[in-house]
């Protein structure tokens, strides 16, 4: 039996919305500032799709994730279909400049994981880990930004 564990983490990125959003919904961008994200690939046949590997030390996951709501600017909703069982969404809220960027991750813990490890430590690793990610983000848009690099 497994237990399904939630995470939401945001912050406010000094970024128009149309940056944050193009950055974002490019999916393979992800590996820039997500730690343990070692790579996405969108499917070619299938765009919908995308193949994710995450690895860190002494460990790696894959799965294949669906995109189950898109709306431009808003939502980028998901769930995995195959591989490491997890789900989420990407929201974001439009400041006229300025942008936040809220995600809420979901994943499925096995019970002898949870036997092992105690979930509360699991989930505190868990969220630092997302919310140094998002500061990344914010770190790795305004290093855009103030090279005038377009994304």
């Amino acid at each position: 039996m497994a237990n399904w564990l939630e995470h939401s983490v945001q912050i406010e990125v000094e970024a128009p919305m149309d940056l944050v959003w193009s950055l974002w919904s490019d999916l393979e961008q992800m590996p820039r500032w997500m730690k343990w994200i070692e790579s996405v690939r969108v499917l070619e046949e299938n765009p919908e799709l995308s193949k994710w590997k995450l690895a860190s030390t002494g460990f790696e996951f894959t799965w294949l994730s669906r995109i189950t709501k898109l709306i431009p600017e808003q939502i980028i909703q998901w769930e995995s279909v195959d591989g490491l069982p997890n789900r989420g969404a990407v929201r974001f809220y439009d400041l006229k400049g300025r942008s936040v960027v809220r995600l809420t991750i979901a994943y499925s813990v096995p019970g002898w994981l949870g036997k092992i490890m105690d979930n509360l430590f699991l989930g505190r690793v868990v969220e630092s880990t997302v919310k140094a990610d998002l500061e990344r983000f914010r770190d790795y848009i305004g290093a855009l930004q103030a090279s005038g690099i377009d994304a």
